[in-house]
């Protein structure tokens, strides 16, 4: 393709970098390939979606989707229902690559580091089209929960870990893929969905659905787990989306109007009757749909991550191209400082979401365990910091990060999204201190975490010790932010120091253990600037 023309006859274009090339995202990724050899992942696996994920046409895909969002078609042209929604070919383009890449299946498919590298995935694929990261990330998480019914595991699970990608509407014992999404809240209720009124009453074997959902994400997925008050209580349901006779009664009402993640659809549905299959018994709907919970979890964890790290390949070549007052960007100390900062964030929710998808991967109960907790301070700490370090990579950029030919504004809009998802902050952190309070092992294998780390670096010892000293036991409910704030930044200390790099781990414990800085980001000194930069 001709170069642009630079010589526009009243000036000369200079000193704009274009936008970063694309690559290879595993490739181009030290810190990722460090981490996820760590946690044991599948580097293959890994390595070959990286190669897909960084591929320049599916950068154009993902930017076709974004920019031609989801279209809602109720009705046909004689008034018929439809209830469906249509999306632009770059959106089926993404979400074929990361279906044949193994996103959803990959940890299901019996070798070693399944967990992690998927979450690898997860990272890399957030960093081209978020929005895709929805439906997959939930086929993904559905996969356990279908243990709790044997025979639906039959039928759907060979479908749900198919990578072939097969978006035409029919039932699921014709299609060679499927996907599920999940609906659970409702208007009334939202997190707490013990509120939830939507009635399940049974039709034979099976059950019919009566009731609302304020939110449905990727309301074209093959199916939902879902949660409706049946006779014996609050149940969990597989509601599919097309049956043999047609249509199930699922109503779409509108598609909400978001403020970022356009390219995939969310709505609000009603059931009007629809055709439900039971998972596990009737009133443990909850015990039943956390596991599809938890393990979206570790996505919302892994998705913060991503994005810091698209913002940051950004400002990285931004800055090494751009000069102000007769030096490049990168050779300014304010700015070295500023960037070595936010690269801490950005390496540290890395590190913690591959050691959550690291114990995700094992088998023992000690590691069950460990997850469960571990991935709820990835998520909370993670998902606060992400918008504070896509924001200030926006001002590195200057006027041209609030440019929407820019990815930054994209990602700026997307950075608040996990950490509402699947729990915000305050239910994440109230989560976190009943975990605690009810289960020892939890309490026992994060304390052998925080401890293996000790001796190793004063300050971390010290930051261990004012912790324990300030909360020897639980905290009341209105400290609980800043009990699991101080708890995730002690468990990235800990695992940085036994397996980061050392510029990284003596950051993060000088400016987020110690806390030798000030409040915004850059307010910091005697950072390894070198080291840090490195790592982009």
């Amino acid at each position: 393709m001709p170069a642009p023309v630079t010589s526009l006859g009243t000036h000369e274009v200079e000193n704009q970098p274009g936008p970063p090339p694309a690559g290879d995202l595993w490739q181009g990724d030290r810190a990722l390939r460090n981490w996820l050899r760590a946690a044991g992942g599948d580097e293959a696996a890994a390595a070959a979606a990286g190669a897909a994920f960084g591929a320049e046409a599916l950068r154009a895909a993902g930017e076709a989707a974004r920019a031609h969002p989801p279209e809602l078609h109720l009705f046909d042209r004689a008034g018929r229902r439809l209830d469906e929604v249509r999306f632009h070919p770059g959106y089926h383009e993404v979400m074929r690559a990361g279906t044949a890449a193994g996103y959803a299946n990959v940890a299901w498919a019996g070798g070693e580091g399944g967990h992690a590298a998927h979450a690898a995935m997860v990272y890399m694929l957030s960093q081209v089209e978020p929005g895709v990261c929805c439906p997959l990330t939930m086929t993904y998480a559905a996969v356990p929960a279908l243990e709790a019914a044997p025979d639906l595991a039959a039928l759907w699970r060979p479908k749900l870990l198919s990578d072939d990608y097969d978006s035409t509407i029919a039932p699921v014992g014709e299609k060679r893929s499927a996907t599920l999404g999940m609906a659970m809240t409702e208007k009334q209720g939202g997190s707490d969905v013990r509120a939830n009124s939507t009635r399940a009453v049974r039709d034979g074997d099976d059950y019919r659905l009566t009731g609302h959902k304020w939110f449905c994400s990727a309301p074209m997925s093959d199916g939902f787990l879902t949660l409706a008050q049946a006779e014996g209580g609050l149940t969990c349901f597989l509601v599919p989306r097309w049956t043999e006779e047609g249509r199930n009664g699922i109503r779409l009402q509108r598609l909400k109007d978001k403020l970022g993640n356009r390219a995939n659809a969310s709505s609000e549905i009603e059931y009007h009757g629809a055709l439900a299959y039971r998972l596990g018994e009737e009133g443990r709907g909850v015990a039943t749909i956390i596991e599809m919970v938890h393990h979206t979890r570790l996505d919302t964890a892994m998705a913060p991550a991503g994005l810091m790290r698209a913002a940051l390949v950004e400002v990285n070549h931004w800055m090494s191209g751009r000069r102000t007052f007769q030096r490049r960007l990168i050779d300014q100390p304010l700015m070295r400082a500023v960037v070595a900062d936010l690269v801490l964030d950005w390496e540290g929710a890395l590190a913690l979401g591959m050691r959550a998808a690291r114990a995700f991967d094992a088998r023992g109960e000690g590691d069950r365990a460990f997850a469960r907790i571990a991935v709820a301070l990835a998520k909370f700490l993670s998902n606060k910091r992400a918008p504070v370090v896509i924001v200030e990579a926006m001002e590195c950029l200057g006027g041209m990060g609030y440019v929407e030919e820019t990815p930054m504004p994209m990602l700026y809009r997307e950075a608040p999204l996990n950490g509402i998802w699947e729990g915000s902050g305050n239910v994440i952190c109230l989560d976190i201190l009943r975990t605690l309070a009810r289960e020892p092992l939890a309490c026992d294998t994060l304390r052998e975490e925080l401890q293996a780390a000790t001796g190793a670096d004063r300050r971390y010892d010290a930051g261990l010790a004012a912790h324990l000293a300030r909360w020897p036991g639980l905290p009341d409910e209105a400290e609980a932010r800043w009990f699991v704030e101080s708890l995730a930044g002690l468990l990235v200390a800990s695992v940085l120091i036994r397996e980061g790099q050392p510029a990284v781990a003596d950051g993060w414990i000088a400016t987020r253990v110690s806390m030798e800085r000030g409040l915004v980001p850059g307010a910091v000194a005697g950072l390894d600037t070198e080291g840090l930069l490195a790592r982009l």
